[in-house]
């Protein structure tokens, strides 16, 4: 049975911070990710405050990765929201010692940074500029633009819904405001981090079998993967904005998406 369960606790001994790492880091495994509740000193109506640690590291599986990120709302409300003050995520151990976290609060305390805002506004302009927006290309909805879905890529779909396939993979064609398939296949859940690409965004759909409370389920889980600052504004910007669009059509055509991942790499 799958299910979240108190693996260690330590009683306060100095003050948070005198405790931190003494405390926090050893429970860190490189290939596990984990919950962490920390007590601070700090109190609200609602008693002690906590910070809530979430340490999901790049090393651990997809399958462990889905898990854990189904299950935070939950913790995170059985415990108590209004406990939780503040709240970390880290992939790395540095960025959950007490150095990273004071980095982090640094960080957010810091004015936002404008040059890369002004950037994505610039881009929004030449885009508005140099675009013909019709119906028969894209249009814009409430949920971003909606590039249409190629034939082939809706029928995979379809083909999904009947069991033909258990991965898809679609990628959008910038140049002729298209969403395409890449890929349709059947891959077993530890091959399919090698398929995230690690250079160009991509939207993925995954029908994740399992066992919940000893009965076999099957998830469609839509990931979105985006590796970061080694692609284009414009390409972050399209796949940003036509991920709830291509949400719609996929339900649209049948197939009901239980989970939601955004995978950074």
């Amino acid at each position: 049975v799958e299910q979240l369960v108190l693996s260690s606790h330590h009683a306060i001994k100095h003050n948070w911070e005198k405790d931190y790492d003494k405390y926090v880091l050893p429970l860190i495994e490189e290939n596990q990710p984990c919950y962490i509740l920390y007590r601070l000193d700090t109190k609200n109506d609602s008693g002690y405050e906590w910070l809530f640690i979430s340490w999901s590291p790049d090393t651990a599986t997809v399958r462990q990765k889905m898990l854990y990120a189904s299950t935070k709302a939950t913790l995170k409300q059985e415990f108590g929201s209004s406990q939780i003050k503040e709240e970390i995520h880290g992939t790395i151990k540095s960025e959950i010692t007490l150095d990273g976290y004071k980095k982090y609060k640094k960080v957010l305390a810091a004015p936002a940074p404008l040059s890369m805002r002004e950037e994505e506004l610039n881009e929004v302009k030449r885009t508005e500029v140099h675009t013909d927006i019709s119906i028969n290309s894209k249009h814009q909805t409430l949920g971003g633009v909606a590039f249409p879905v190629t034939e082939p890529a809706q029928q995979a779909i379809i083909d999904m819904k009947r069991g033909s396939y258990d991965y898809l993979q679609f990628e959008i064609d910038i140049e002729n405001e298209k969403i395409n398939l890449a890929t349709a296949e059947n891959v077993p859940i530890e091959k399919l981090p090698s398929k995230v690409p690690e250079k160009s965004a991509r939207y993925h759909l995954y029908r994740f079998m399992h066992t919940h409370e000893g009965d076999y389920m099957e998830s469609i889980v839509f990931i979105y993967s985006m590796p970061g600052y080694s692609c284009s504004i414009k390409e972050r910007m399209l796949y940003s904005s036509c991920k709830n669009p291509l949400i719609d059509v996929i339900t649209q055509l049948g197939l009901d998406i239980n989970k939601k991942v955004k995978c950074s790499r």
